[in-house]
Formats: structure tokens, C-alpha cells, sequence
């Protein structure tokens, strides 16, 4: 299972923002973003998904739906 998760630490432990499916002793993997980061990588990845889904090409979709 993969799964991302928003979590804060509070006195040095790792606490989930939200509730985690997961066994006493499962090991997992924790990937550590700065805050400057994160910016960067929501920014990048914003302009990539308005490139793919904002375009007239796919208005024609919304055409077929709206019929």
C-alpha cells in the first residue's frame, strides 16, 4: 500500500494529520519536505496539470456531457 499522508511533529514524533491504517512495528518509508519545497513542487506540479487539463481540446467533453 502507498499512501501519502500530512503529519506534524510535535515533541520529536511523527504525528499523522489524519487516520493511518498501520500495524504495531510496520515499518515505513517518511520523506521530510521543507516548506520552501513544498511550495516549488505544489507550484510544478499545478502548471503541469493546467497544461494537460485546460486546453479547447477537451471542451468538447464537456459539450458531450452538457447534451
Amino acid at each position: 500500500m502507498m499512501n501519502t499522508i500530512w503529519a506534524v511533529v510535535r515533541d520529536g514524533k511523527i504525528l499523522p494529520e489524519e487516520p493511518v491504517d498501520l500495524r504495531d512495528g510496520q515499518r515505513v518509508l517518511i520523506t521530510v519536505i521543507s516548506e520552501e519545497d513544498q511550495t516549488f513542487w505544489l507550484d510544478a506540479a499545478r502548471s503541469s496539470l493546467d497544461a494537460i487539463w485546460d486546453n479547447e481540446e477537451d471542451d468538447i467533453y464537456a459539450e458531450l456531457l452538457a447534451a
